[in-house]
């Protein structure tokens, strides 16, 4: 037991020592308390971070699945042109036989072992297609043997000698609808992936892609020594989960939180799907090329980008130099940067070869190889402008604009690229010789033309202004002007549909006329020469376009009536009843007066013009037809009238000038049209198969110093000239006569009169009295005189 102190100071001492143990006590109670609540609060901060990065977690998983589930892509919708139908006696040339391999990327061989490959001999093609999912199924590829006449097809064999009736090629792709940013792709699946497209990938971009969870932090530390190392970035850790997690889901921002988030959507891939569907879709989103405003993405449409073939048709160099513009398709872009491109090709190849995966002649054989890149990217929008616009207008009017640009529907129309090139060479190429001719302001002639086939209405070419490869302004659709003496055949047509009333030998007046219109004023028109004609028969007022003659008769008939045969031939737009619209002052589009003029040439049967056959999903299944549509519009034996006199237009009246451009034993119809002061040249005509319009004009609406036959004329017949035209002309209806007329009476003739040509007549109309030059003419006339 201690000594208690006795002593003042000693008692003090022992106070001051139990106050300091105290103290001492209380600070480490406060310490521990402290302890205790910083203790808890980093557990429960760490429970909280763990639970918000599970909730993240959570979220990055449902959003990797959520993406790569659902649609994956924007795909745009594809448009085709017509498949190129081959059969024995088919009017094709040589010429446009290989400019249409040309166009489908096809290759001149020595011999036509692979798909999409051709060899000649002479007028002996051997041509070894390639399979195309059509309308109607798949086509598989094979072997044809061609041979060529001097402008037909004479014979198809197959490979084992048979003869074939009808093949089709593949339809050219001309087009696509793009979503708003512009990305395009050809999706294609793991199966048709190239094995040495795989296996270079994985050399080069991700060697361990087949072992790792998504991250290889080998790479990444393997990447990081090197690039430390050479001062610079040379080498890249990411393995292909991480490239497509990148370009997949993430911007490329380049921040810490981006890389990490990068990583661990990699994992969360890598965890829930195989290394074959993380491959394709790699291989379907990795970025490989700029066309103008497109981005090019994924293996499938790089091919056809660069090489203008298929994937599975490229050979060791070309799928090298997919490879190797993995790394950066601006810096090794080989139509830009050729060396550098081929530099980072040859290197891949070494890879492969320093892996033993290719031998050492074939990376001899490869990198003497050129680039094998062809002059203009394939898959793209071509210089179809004025025709995609057109098609875009029809398919509007079933789809939803998201529809177009993002389910990759397959769109096939009746575009006709062969047409559609010489109806564009003939607009520029004519237009400007017409201008150094005629010293016309250089530059300012404009111009717009279609070509429909008759029978169908479907439009085989659309030339929208003078540079086809601009887009802008398409004058075939948009261009409203007025028509001129087009409208004539309408008046002319009206009045034979009154066969007890006129025939083609009636009587018309060729006299001055003048008429009062609303609010006064008087209209007073004028034939084209100036002067009037007197009495002339109808078929020769319409042969030499007079103006006064067709007055009078649009006037006996009404303007109502001739309002009512215009909407019968297909004109839709509303038509305001002054007789001035007796001479033109009706304005249509070119493509509503290839409408019009398309019913005529059709016997009077309208079929509404398309530039659409089918639009088909991307499995290939039928998501609308677009049948032809048929309606007998008005009846075909005054229109096959009217087209006899069309003809004798062409032969002799205001279109003869067409002859230069015309074949023998072609027969076309036609019309002329010239507005008031040589504002507007128009001519539109038809030959058995094929209607066409052409306009040129100016885009200020000054006078362009052209009638129809000196200006629009010339580009229709340098167009129609370079095209086959079917000969012959219409069946004649039943309800039509052919007699034997004397010119100078009008009345049935024979060999003796001087002058007599063969008209049509509908029955009951035609002459019934012979002409005194004729046998038994004179007691005919006599007994008609008393």
């Amino acid at each position: 037991m201690a000594k208690r102190p006795t002593s003042a100071k000693g008692r003090k001492k022992t106070a001051v020592k139990k106050k300091r143990r105290r103290t001492r006590g209380k600070k480490r109670a406060a310490r521990s308390t402290v302890s205790r609540r910083i203790g808890s609060m980093l557990i429960a901060l760490l429970l909280l971070s763990g639970f918000a990065g599970a909730v993240y977690m959570v979220y990055l998983d449902q959003t990797v699945k959520t993406k790569f589930e659902g649609k994956r892509w924007a795909i745009p919708a594809r448009i085709y042109a017509r498949p190129l139908e081959l059969y024995p006696g088919a009017p094709i040339s040589q010429k446009q036989f290989q400019a249409e391999l040309q166009r489908l990327g096809y290759r001149k061989a020595k011999t036509a072992k692979r798909s999409g490959t051709w060899s000649q001999d002479r007028g002996r093609y051997v041509v070894h297609t390639r399979e195309f999912d059509f309308w109607d199924g798949r086509k598989p590829g094979r072997v044809l043997d061609l041979r060529f006449t001097r402008n037909s097809l004479n014979s198809i064999r197959d490979s084992a000698g048979r003869k074939q009736a009808l093949v089709r090629m593949e339809a050219p792709e001309i087009g696509s609808i793009y979503p708003l940013h512009n990305e395009d792709r050809v999706l294609v699946k793991h199966r048709d992936l190239p094995k040495m497209l795989v296996q270079a990938l994985m050399e080069v971009e991700d060697r361990t892609f087949e072992t790792h969870q998504g991250v290889d932090p080998k790479a990444i530390l393997r990447a990081l020594w090197a690039n430390i190392t050479a001062g610079r970035v040379v080498q890249g850790g990411s393995t292909l989960t991480q490239q497509l997690v990148k370009n997949f889901y993430l911007t490329s921002e380049r921040t810490l939180i981006r890389k990490v988030n990068e990583a661990l959507m990699a994992l969360l891939l890598d965890a829930h799907y195989s290394k074959d569907e993380i491959l394709e879709a790699y291989a379907n989103e990795i970025y490989l090329g700029q066309d103008g405003s497109r981005a090019v993405h994924g293996f499938g449409l790089a091919s056809h980008f660069y090489f203008r073939r298929p994937l599975k048709e490229l050979d060791l160099p070309r799928l090298a130099l997919l490879v190797a513009l993995v790394r950066g398709p601006s810096y090794y872009d080989p139509r830009r940067h050729p060396k550098r491109a081929k530099k980072r090709r040859d290197r891949v190849l070494a890879m492969l070869h320093e892996r033993g995966l290719i031998t050492a002649k074939q990376k001899r054989v490869a990198t003497k190889a050129g680039l094998g890149v062809s002059k203009k990217g394939g898959k793209a929008g071509g210089s179809y402008h004025a025709f995609l616009d057109l098609v875009r207008r029809q398919l509007q009017r079933d789809y939803r604009e998201e529809d177009l640009t993002s389910e990759g529907l397959r769109v096939f129309t009746t575009l006709d690229p062969w047409a559609q090139k010489q109806a564009e060479l003939a607009m520029s190429q004519r237009l400007s010789r017409l201008e150094k001719g005629r010293k016309l302001p250089r530059g300012k002639l404009e111009g717009a033309a279609i070509i429909a086939g008759v029978d169908a209405g479907e439009v085989l070419a659309v030339v929208g202004g003078r540079d086809a490869h601009v887009a802008g302004f398409n004058r075939a659709l948009d261009a409203i002007r007025p028509i001129g003496s087009l409208v004539k055949p309408a008046i002319y047509l009206a009045a034979l549909m009154r066969s007890h009333h006129y025939n083609l030998l009636t009587i018309l007046q060729d006299e001055p006329i003048s008429i009062k219109q609303r609010g006064g004023k008087r209209w007073t028109p004028s034939n084209y020469d100036g002067r009037p004609h007197g009495e002339v028969p109808l078929n020769e007022a319409l042969t030499k376009s007079y103006n006064l003659a067709t007055v009078h008769l649009g006037m006996e008939l009404g303007l109502n009536r001739v309002a009512r045969t215009l909407k019968a031939l297909g004109v839709e737009r509303p038509i305001e009843l002054l007789p001035s619209m007796l001479l033109g002052a009706v304005s249509l589009s070119p493509i509503e007066v290839t409408q019009f003029y398309q019913t005529l040439a059709a016997g009077g049967f309208r079929s509404p013009l398309r530039a659409i056959r089918e639009v088909l999903r991307p499995d290939g299944d039928t998501l609308q037809r677009y049948p032809l549509t048929v309606k007998q519009a008005v009846p075909a034996a005054p229109v096959y009238l009217l087209n006899w006199n069309l003809q004798q237009v062409v032969q002799r009246g205001t279109a003869k000038r067409l002859a230069k451009y015309l074949r023998p034993r072609q027969k076309i119809a036609g019309k002329t049209g010239t507005t008031n002061n040589l504002r507007d040249s128009w001519f539109a005509g038809f030959s058995a198969d094929k209607v066409a319009v052409v306009w040129v004009g100016r885009d200020d609406n000054k006078p362009a110093g052209l009638t129809g036959s000196s200006g629009a004329l010339e580009v229709w017949g340098d167009m129609m000239g370079r095209l086959p035209l079917a000969p012959g002309g219409q069946v004649q209806p039943e309800q039509v006569v052919r007699v034997l007329v004397d010119e100078d009476s009008g009345l049935r003739g024979d060999e003796k009169c001087r002058a007599t040509e063969i008209y049509p007549f509908i029955i009951g109309s035609e002459p019934t009295r012979n002409s005194p030059c004729a046998s038994g003419g004179l007691g005919s006339f006599l007994d008609d005189f008393f």
